[in-house]
């Protein structure tokens, strides 16, 4: 009782500087935020230290896909500090005139952002989602509450010290970044639940920890997505290009959402494609050194390449692995129902030369990235010039895709009128 006590402590410590925050412009977070940058490099081997407890901590209890999540170096850490420093460069968000109409009585009514508040961020074994969600909190005028998972804790409080340090020095309430120091489901739940303190709940993680907080949060809450990425091979597609594009989606990095899942391919080209991509992603990989990818093939797919079995369960589930599951489709018809019944509505790709194909899988596919020849690793704050996300959206309100600091801001309306009355 007395950590649950301690997060709620945090909540409305976080709410009072919230109020606080309302006085500072622009200028001041970005001298902030700069600063956040600089001490996140200069605390690189306390930071590093604390990861490699977190690492030595979590090996042989989660896989080799999620300690490579989990580990940081010197040029990871550098990277996250250049991701503040693009968020810098960024323009401001806060008191951005939307709309703005006049009325037939005079009044002029404008819609103008504001930042949300309090944001609480529930996330797992990734520390650079630290340096990451408080850039962006800070740069949309928000304080940020972060639960990072027990895999991680120990590196999160190095890099929150960290930018606390930062914004110190800037003059900036250090309490604009907040951590939770209780990593059991307890602090979760306390965040879920802080109605009145917390103004946006934010899960990035599994689906475990996304439903957990989609069904038991009281405060609003934005649900970011699973990522059960396609990629589908057309009958009219490049083949070259699909398999450089279903290499980068698999392997660049398959532990992140972004990493494709399924790969369906038209059966017109199955018999060629299909043993091209075994040898691309299984054999020469396992001939080079590199780990293979486990194909899971559906009975098609099976009878051309072999592999393991595809079960049902396989084309519903987010691997973060090695593994994909492949299966051959009739039509492009069967594309599109076999995503639309299995996605998780983050993003799909088509690779074809077939642009009314093209343009019927764009427009029927309801994801929130879909892709035309290209890879499903794009889906990205910073790819998409965003600086970086808070996460990935998969839903339709009030934001969807990458999330930037527009999407962190809110509106409300301002009304001059002179003396009008109803």
């Amino acid at each position: 009782m007395e950590i649950v006590n301690k997060t709620l402590q945090l909540c409305i410590k976080a709410k009072e500087t919230s109020r606080l925050m309302t006085k500072i412009g622009d200028e001041q977070i970005n001298e902030a935020l700069a600063l956040m940058a600089d001490s996140l490099v200069a605390d690189a081997d306390k930071i590093l230290e604390a990861n490699a407890a977190d690492v030595a901590a979590s090996e042989g209890i989660i896989s080799p896909v999620m300690i490579d999540r989990l580990r940081l170096t010197k040029e990871r850490i550098v990277g996250m500090a250049n991701g503040i420093r693009e968020i810098i460069a960024l323009p401001s968000p806060l008191g951005r005139v939307l709309e703005t109409t006049i009325r037939p009585n005079g009044l002029k009514i404008e819609k103008v952002s504001v930042p949300m508040g309090v944001i609480a961020i529930i996330y797992e074994s990734r520390p650079n989602v630290t340096s990451d969600a408080a850039a962006l909190a800070l740069k949309s005028g928000n304080v940020c509450i972060l639960k990072s998972g027990k895999e991680a804790y120990r590196s999160a409080r190095a890099v929150v010290d960290a930018l606390r340090i930062g914004l110190a020095k800037a003059g900036l309430p250090e309490d604009a970044v907040l951590l939770v120091d209780d990593v059991t489901r307890e602090g979760a739940n306390t965040l879920m639940k802080a109605s009145g303190y917390v103004d946006l709940l934010i899960p990035r993680g599994g689906a475990g920890l996304i439903r957990a907080c989609v069904e038991n949060a009281t405060v609003p809450c934005l649900e970011t997505g699973t990522g059960i990425c396609h990629i589908y091979v057309d009958r009219d597609a490049n083949l070259d290009m699909a398999l450089s594009i279903l290499e980068n989606a698999k392997t660049s990095r398959p532990s992140v959402c972004n990493a494709a899942e399924v790969c369906l391919v038209h059966k017109d080209v199955a018999e060629s494609f299909l043993p091209r991509m075994k040898s691309l992603l299984v054999d020469s990989r396992a001939s080079s050194g590199k780990e293979a990818v486990e194909l899971r093939t559906d009975n098609k797919a099976h009878a051309i390449i072999g592999g393991v079995a595809a079960t049902d369960k396989d084309f519903d589930t987010e691997f973060l692995d090695y593994i994909l599951a492949v299966k051959v489709v009739d039509s492009l018809n069967d594309a599109i129902l076999h995503i639309t019944e299995h996605s998780t509505h983050h993003s799909e790709a088509i690779i074809t030369d077939n642009a009314k194909a093209a343009a019927e899988f764009t427009t029927r596919i309801d994801s929130a990235a879909v892709y035309v020849n290209a890879s499903t690793r794009f889906t990205d704050g910073g790819e998409f010039g965003l600086g970086c996300e808070m996460g990935i959206s998969t839903q339709k309100m009030h934001a969807r895709g990458p999330l930037g600091i527009k999407e962190l801001n809110t509106y409300k309306y301002i009304i001059t009128g002179e003396g009008q009355i109803r």
